[in-house]
């Protein structure tokens, strides 16, 4: 039998196998057991029980970092690092455990790779190369001196112990220097589905976190992470679901899943839910639950993943304590696709039990749902589609809202969710016709369900922005949110009403409640900001801002709204280098045309200037008013206004508090701008 305390796990993506095989040739020839999971391994059932007894058994642990390990966001070999990482939070400081092996010149200072990879010591081997002292070097660790001796085998000019399970440096392997520990944010991609087997490794990439592991707390707030103070008790963050499914394609299933599990507990009376982009903005990331549960202030979190296979589904979930990392509930089901709203329905409940929450008198009936099953699977293809807000993902989702419809022609959520897909799209190509449609589908949804909150959300949108039928849009949104509070969209759309209609200090006190649901929506952070610029209150702004572009470093609209609060305040220097950071180009050359001007750079402004209308006349038609307004060319900046309430822009919805047009206000042609927007003076 082979005895674990020789062994060595070799770990590895696939396009490193042979440079991987020759490290494992040189090991056993030196008589070291290697447990090589190419050769040795299978997918499925037997290859979850392997691979996990193995990493949990092996002495030490030999993860391969190449190129190819940069470029790989899934693969088997994330699963093996995620174990063995996991495995280093319960040893003792001076158990070797972790010896990286780089094969190529691949950098250490931005390798994607857990904590405990980056605070150990790497050894270069090129294209898997024998090296004597790299054999030596395994040879020692493995040695009983070392894996018992207090401190183990150190460098005399190592000052410390190593971290948790990280192999001890030696003077042997100076050809790679000593990599300082990464930030925990350190970024992993989702593993891959393992194995072919249907109902393989159903909790395997459900955590599993020791209660060792979650009394490591860090005390520093994190990027847009709420101020600290006292957790809720009743509070869960449901993480989403990871897709488990043999092609790995059903991860807008599992997103879905976790999403509608998100509106469901939302609407128990007493429990705090963070809204979906919080809690998916952990999708793929490293961090623990005790780190997640303390960014989104929620003592307890749900996770759990999804096996769909044709009419097949397995879900496994389990609800954890944050800061004791201890299982307060966990069941898997086996169930056909057409019972998933009863699992939903079954998993909601069973938290709310397990937390002593008050369910709703009269629990909504969740909107998105449909009695016909491959309706319901189109939905979520829609959304899916919709979420990557570019053109092509418009149309593909619209494509798929229409199949849903056709398989279900009262699907009131399909015929919601249409419209905003149409609108989005016709407002990026300008086609009048997408408009119109838009409306009627909203319509469409109304009238099919008028007690669900999805069609008042989606016709309140196309009536502020297309109609500007400013009275029907706060009826409507005011509807959606009576029906459905917690929908955090509908108070973002809600609280940008109020902005556009000049209601600024309610738009404040709706947009703060939107942080507080959605404490790392860069979208959220952003829109508070400038609600808070607009009333003039310029220091809360800059700190709205902040929030944002932490959550958000490349958020255009974030550093489109600095750069605005900038201006507003004089620094135009700032305004200038903030607006050369924007990626949005029309953004970037409207605030650096104004920030020129400021600056006295009448050259460098009318290029950027010349450069927005020969490049954006016909989708930043508001933005060129903009310039030319705070250049303080007014006739021009009329002709402008005209041009963007021709091509309906939605900029234009913003005229009556926008601060950079102050220099209009006076004049007669601005209150006849606000007259046709149907904006009270």
């Amino acid at each position: 039998m082979i005895e674990p305390a020789r062994a060595v796990f070799l770990s590895h993506a696939s396009q490193d196998a042979e440079a991987a095989r020759r490290i494992a040739d040189s090991l056993r020839a030196a008589g070291v057991e290697v447990w090589f999971d190419q050769s040795e391994l299978r997918g499925g059932d037997v290859w979850d029980q392997r691979i996990r007894h193995q990493i949990r058994e092996c002495a030490l642990f030999l993860p391969i970092i190449s190129s190819h390990t940069q470029e790989r966001t899934e693969g088997y070999f994330r699963l093996e690092w995620r174990l063995a990482d996991q495995r280093t939070h319960l040893m003792g400081r001076a158990r070797p455990f972790v010896v990286p092996v780089c094969i190529d010149d691949t950098p250490g200072t931005d390798a994607d790779v857990p904590d405990s990879f980056s605070a150990a010591q790497w050894t270069r081997l090129h294209n898997g190369d024998e090296r004597p002292d790299f054999i030596e070097h395994i040879l020692r660790l493995l040695s009983p001196e070392v894996a018992h001796a207090p401190g183990g085998v150190r460098s005399p000019a190592d000052p410390a112990v190593p971290p948790t399970g990280v192999a001890p440096r030696l003077p042997v392997l100076s050809p790679g220097a000593a990599r300082p520990t990464r930030s925990p944010l350190v970024l992993i991609a989702a593993v891959a589905v393992i194995g072919a087997s249907y109902f393989a490794v159903d909790r395997l990439w459900i955590s599993k976190r020791s209660a060792a592991d979650m009394q490591t707390s860090s005390s520093t707030v994190r990027a847009g992470a709420p101020p600290q103070g006292a957790i809720p008790e009743k509070s869960v963050a449901v993480l989403p679901f990871v897709d488990m499914s043999e092609k790995k394609d059903q991860e807008y299933f599992s997103d879905g899943l976790s999403e509608e599990l998100i509106d469901l507990l939302a609407q128990v009376q007493d429990l705090r839910v963070p809204a979906r982009t919080s809690s998916f903005a952990f999708k793929g990331k490293a961090d623990d639950v005790t780190s997640i549960a303390q960014k989104l202030r929620v003592a307890q979190v749900l996770e759990g993943s999804v096996r769909k296979a044709g009419n097949t589904l397995r879900v496994t979930v389990q609800l954890i304590r944050a800061d004791t990392g201890y299982h307060l509930w966990s069941r898997t089901y086996d169930r056909d696709v057409k019972d998933i709203f009863k699992v939903q329905d079954e998993i909601a409940a069973a938290v709310v039990e397990v937390l002593k929450a008050k369910l709703a008198p009269a629990q909504a009936v969740a909107a998105y749902r449909s009695s016909n099953t491959e309706a319901y699977n189109q939905y979520l293809l829609g959304k899916r589609f919709h979420s990557r807000g570019n053109v092509d993902g418009w149309r593909r989702a619209i494509d798929a809202f229409h199949k849903a419809i056709a398989l279900d022609r009262y699907y009131a959520a399909a015929f919601a969710n249409l419209a905003l897909s149409e609108y989005a799209l016709a407002d990026s190509t300008g086609e009048a016709a997408g408009q119109r449609q838009a409306m009627a589908d909203a319509e469409t949804a109304v009238s099919l369900a008028p007690q669900e909150a999805d069609g008042y959300g989606s016709r309140g949108i196309l009536r502020m922005n297309l109609s500007w039928d400013w009275k029907g849009a706060e009826a409507d949104l005011e509807k959606a949110l009576a029906i459905d509070p917690a929908a955090n969209k509908t108070q973002g759309n809600y609280a940008t009403l109020l902005e556009r209609l000049g209601r600024l200090p309610e738009a404040i006190a709706v947009g703060n409640r939107a942080t507080e649901t959605d404490p790392l929506s860069a979208i959220a952070w952003s829109n508070l900001g400038q609600y808070l610029t607009f009333n003039r209150d310029y220091p809360p702004a800059h700190e709205a801002l902040r929030r944002c572009l932490e959550v958000n470093p490349e958020s255009s609209f974030g550093r489109h709204h600095v750069a605005i609060l900038w201006l507003l305040e004089g620094n135009a220097a700032e305004a200038l280098a903030t607006a050369s950071k924007i990626g949005n180009e029309a953004f970037r050359l409207t605030d650096g045309a104004m920030a020129e001007h400021s600056l006295g750079h009448g050259k460098e402004s009318e290029q950027a200037l010349d450069e927005l209308i020969a490049k954006h006349a016909p989708d930043s038609a508001y933005q060129v008013a903009e310039a030319l307004a705070w250049r303080g060319e007014n006739d021009k900046a009329f002709e402008w206004l005209e041009r963007a309430y021709q091509q309906r822009d939605g900029g234009l919805t913003e005229v009556k508090v926008d601060l950079l047009l102050n220099r209009l206000r006076g004049d007669p042609r601005f209150k006849a701008v606000l007259k046709k927007m149907n904006l009270p003076e």
